[in-house]
């Protein structure tokens, strides 16, 4: 599970990549047993040929020292950590990887926006990554990256289509799991499933309400034209 502080990095970082002018997508898997990057961008150079940047996200100690293999097969590559880490693990960063340092926004900065900012923070260079030749075949690695671009698009569009997406046996499951904390008889409001029932008896009485309505309207109408026609006084009248 990710945890905050990794959620803001990861945010901060995909709008620093947008304003650099890149391509960019999460938690892309290399081709050749290269391992995860955290994230991978691209840009198109002016002669044509495709500049590619590999970030590795940290934000402990432990993550740092973690046997999980690092992804540095691009043209430049960095680490992107907090201040506080990067000062406890900057002599064993390897010379030609980079170092951004992530700086969360104060509750002043963001009081006096304008706008709701698009990131929880922004991103200084603490050291330039050295330019490398890429250590995988560049067409794989395009591949790869469609791919992860994909399964984001297709994320994004299940959560726009929401809970229609599930069958009403994994919605069942979800509301089974959301009460383990038992019925609360003294405080029914508390409990789910009272609230659908109550919500869903609303739902038929206000639609039941709205057919009576309409078939006395109905009746209403029919017995004027009835009496139109028995009645000529009334006819005349209308």
């Amino acid at each position: 599970m990710k945890t905050k502080l990794t959620r803001q990095l990861e945010s901060t970082l995909y709008q620093y990549c947008l304003e650099q002018g890149a391509y960019v997508v999460e938690e892309v898997s290399m081709p050749a047993d290269k391992g995860i990057v955290d994230t991978l961008s691209y840009q198109q150079l002016p002669d044509g040929s495709l500049e590619w940047r590999c970030y590795e996200l940290k934000v402990t100690k432990s993550d740092f020292h973690s046997k999980a293999k690092l992804s540095f097969i691009g043209n430049y590559n960095y680490f992107v950590l907090p201040q506080a880490l990067y000062e406890e693990v900057a002599d064993e960063i390897p010379s030609h990887i980079g170092v951004l340092i992530y700086r969360a926004f104060d509750q002043r900065a963001l009081d006096l926006a304008n706008q709701p900012l698009r990131a929880p923070g922004f991103l200084t260079v603490a050291k330039k990554a050295q330019h490398q030749d890429l250590q995988v075949e560049e067409g794989p690695l395009i591949s790869h990256f469609i791919a992860s671009l994909f399964r984001e698009v297709d994320k994004a569009k299940r959560v726009k289509k929401g809970l229609q997406l599930y069958s009403e046996d994994q919605l069942y499951k979800e509301l089974r799991k959301r009460a383990r904390g038992g019925y609360n008889v003294y405080d029914p409001d508390k409990n789910l499933y009272d609230r659908f029932l109550a919500d869903g008896q609303n739902d038929a009485i206000t639609a039941l309400q709205e057919e009576l309505d309409a078939r006395n309207a109905a009746y209403q109408a029919l017995q004027l034209k009835y009496q139109a026609l028995t009645q000529p006084d009334l006819r005349e009248q209308l």
